[in-house]
């Protein structure tokens, strides 16, 4: 196992980055990964993207976006590994041995799985109607993601903290089992940037359909921006920056003496306009570079894609001899 930190995270190809994909997971591994102490890995998730999305030209499309962000927004892919899953062909057969390990009970408690079951039975349908295998057992492939590469800390939202329970569950389940192999991997959350609301105040996700794209120019994201749910407070009155969407999305981009600097504004009464334009000009300020190397990026996919085909080569180099080990461990061995 490796004695340096490694740190890893992944986005799931389905759509646009939007500004919860930045904050929750793609800006903390960038920032990680100028450690160096660290080894950091970064993944397309693309077969994640296949339990729920039956569109190939949009799982195709959403790669370059991915792929062409991480490299705007600044990712060293010479001292990180930067890869997509699908090139790593050693990620699903890990995702096999962990199954063999997993009790199903523990699938079962999974968030994603109890929701569906819980919406199909809220009318009447039979619990799993819909819901296909991959969706239920995606945390074993999580699992695999982070424990192929043997990741001690996994960037992730609060909502994703169970899968890596799961994860750490699963891997001693394996060391138990088989010997010593994996290490038991740890989430890591930045409690202002935990689960980004979105504009409807709800967590920000593609399925509600209140997202922030990442990469809108400026007078799309102003007023994207400006669409942001608030009550009927008037400018003057005294407002709860604990109870405010505006406020939490403005935590995610401030630093520390701003977010006290807003603190105190939202006591004195601070505008709903007001709050969202300084919220504006915050996120315009640290993206307007990194939109301009996204659209050069977005021209050039052959060139995104000679990028990932070498972290995939890089990715194998230790992927291939781990799963060596593990086959050998669970008795998948050449005879004589």
């Amino acid at each position: 196992m490796t004695e340096n930190k490694r740190v890893l995270t992944g986005i799931t190809t389905t759509g646009t980055p939007h500004l919860g994909n930045y904050v929750g997971a793609i800006k903390p591994a960038i920032a990680a990964s100028h450690d160096p102490k660290t080894e950091s890995f970064y993944f397309l998730a693309d077969y994640h993207a296949l339990v729920k999305c039956e569109e190939p030209g949009r799982v195709a499309q959403s790669t370059l976006e991915i792929a062409a962000t991480w490299l705007a927004l600044g990712l060293d892919t010479t001292r990180s590994v930067f890869y997509r899953q699908s090139d790593i062909p050693e990620i699903p057969e890990l995702t096999w041995l962990l199954s063999c390990v997993t009790a199903k009970g523990l699938m079962n408690r999974a968030h994603a799985y109890k929701a569906a079951v819980a919406d199909n039975e809220a009318v009447g349908e039979d619990p799993d109607l819909g819901i296909n295998l991959g969706l239920f057992s995606y945390p074993v492939l999580m699992a695999a993601d982070i424990l192929m590469f043997n990741a001690h800390t996994v960037p992730v939202g609060r909502d994703q903290l169970q899968h890596l329970e799961m994860a750490r569950d699963i891997a001693q389940r394996f060391n138990h089992r088989y010997g010593d192999h994996f290490v038991s991997p740890e989430g890591q959350v930045d409690d202002h940037v935990a689960t980004l609301p979105g504009t409807d105040g709800r967590k920000m996700s593609k399925s509600y359909d209140n997202t922030i794209p990442l990469w809108l120019s400026e007078k799309p994201l102003r007023k994207a921006i400006m669409r942001i749910k608030t009550n009927s407070q008037e400018p003057g009155e005294p407002k709860d920056p604990d109870q405010s969407s505006v406020f939490a999305i403005y935590c995610a981009f401030a630093t520390p003496t701003q977010r006290d600097a807003m603190r105190v504004a939202y006591a004195d009464g601070i505008g709903w306009g007001d709050v969202k334009q300084q919220l504006f000009e915050l996120i315009n300020s640290e993206l307007s570079e990194p939109r301009a190397r996204f659209e050069e990026l977005m021209a050039k996919p052959s060139y995104v894609e000679e990028i990932l085909v070498e972290g995939g080569d890089r990715a194998r180099a230790l992927s291939k001899p781990f799963m060596e080990a593990l086959r050998e461990a669970v008795g998948i061995r050449k005879l004589g």
